[in-house]
């Protein structure tokens, strides 16, 4: 996609409210590019992270830190329950619903200095090998490579790239010892989520003699913070647990495992709170980039449309801190504005047709 069209392409994303269609963009151009030649770009295209890496390198440099910034991965999924299935719109499990649904999956890594929030590598899980069911006789499908792996690759990335950061933050869904190991291999520091269920020594000893136990069997107050060692893991593991009331008022308990044994529990727990931003973006990426709105269902228009959009959530963040507006805030703007706009043309058209 030509520089020029994609940013007008993804302008339109941050503009508009309903379904992205190449017709309504050239309808907004008043034709000056035709839906064809949008078409035309978005099936001709090959985007993907380095493309994104490119487009966001220079906002990256402008707010990089020598210390304190933090690498945060995590995967989400956009439902896509009545597009046609294909390589990248597939069935996925659910963390958040617990079951499996249809959509597309895509694992995003984020730098995050102060209050910026800037994405520059992502992987859309491509579930590019069919195979039969041997119990239902039904064709699947699934990927070449796993999530895991896309992890680990993206951290690699950021790496090769020069991106300056202190922790890599990601959920217990990515608190794999291969994770930890692969981290703590480049010389950088992790603060995961583990489950419960995870068994751990207490001691160099007790994991020499093959003493183990769940880390829900461990008797830790809140806040408080133990070293422990992991099966078939060369170092010592700083395990912290923290209990928090969920917005239900019930009762929730999350475990964290960190290589960083030199500070304090309380600090590390306070960087581990900056996870959420990747959260933030999820939201933002679908409510105010227009995500879930690609106008074709065509594999490769819908990864460009992807990666348009994140290309629109890079401009919110710059306006958010020209105008000092969050994203939300920009596109509500940008909705009475419109809404202003139809009022006026609305009038117009009764005036014409009064003296009609």
């Amino acid at each position: 996609m030509s520089s020029n069209l994609l940013d007008i392409y993804s302008d339109y994303l941050i503009c508009q409210n309903k379904h992205a269609t190449a017709t309504g963009l050239s309808d907004m151009l008043s034709g000056d590019i035709s839906h064809d030649k949008i078409t035309r770009y978005l099936n001709y295209e090959d985007l993907g992270s380095k493309d994104l890496w490119r487009y966001n390198k220079p906002e990256i440099r402008r707010h990089e830190r020598a210390m304190g910034g933090v690498l945060i991965l995590d995967d989400s999924i956009e439902e896509k329950p009545y597009t046609d299935e294909n390589e990248i719109v597939a069935w996925h499990h659910s963390h958040a619903k617990g079951r499996h649904v249809k959509g597309i999956n895509i694992l995003s890594c984020l730098v995050s200095y102060n209050d910026a929030v800037l994405p520059f590598g992502y992987e859309i899980v491509h579930k590019d090998v069919s195979f039969s069911d041997i119990k239902t006789r039904k064709v699947k499908r699934k990927a070449s490579t796993s999530k895991n792996e896309d992890f680990r690759n993206l951290i690699q990335q950021s790496i090769d790239n020069k991106v300056l950061f202190d922790h890599v933050l990601a959920d217990n869904w990515f608190g794999s010892k291969e994770n930890m190991k692969f981290i703590h291999g480049l010389d950088k520091k992790f603060i995961v989520g583990v489950k419960s269920n995870r068994t751990v020594a207490l001691s160099g000893k007790d994991k020499k003699e093959g003493k183990f136990q769940q880390v829900s069997s461990l008797n830790m107050r809140d806040g408080e913070s133990k070293k422990v060692w992991l099966k078939d893991v060369s170092f010592p593991i700083l395990l912290i647990k923290k209990i928090f009331t969920n917005e239900d008022g019930s009762v929730g308990v999350l475990y964290l495992a960190s290589n960083d044994i030199e500070h304090e529990a309380a600090y590390l727990y306070q960087i581990y709170q900056k996870r959420w931003r990747i959260e933030e973006y999820h939201k933002s990426i679908k409510e105010n980039a227009s995500l879930a709105k690609s106008p074709t269902k065509r594999v490769r228009s819908q990864t460009n449309h992807i990666f348009a959009s994140i290309v629109a959530f890079c401009k919110l963040e710059i306006m958010k801190f020209a105008t000092a507006t969050n994203h939300f805030a920009i596109k509500y703007k940008l909705l009475v504005a419109a809404n202003i706009a139809s009022k006026n043309e609305l009038a117009i058209l009764r005036q014409n047709n009064a003296f009609a």
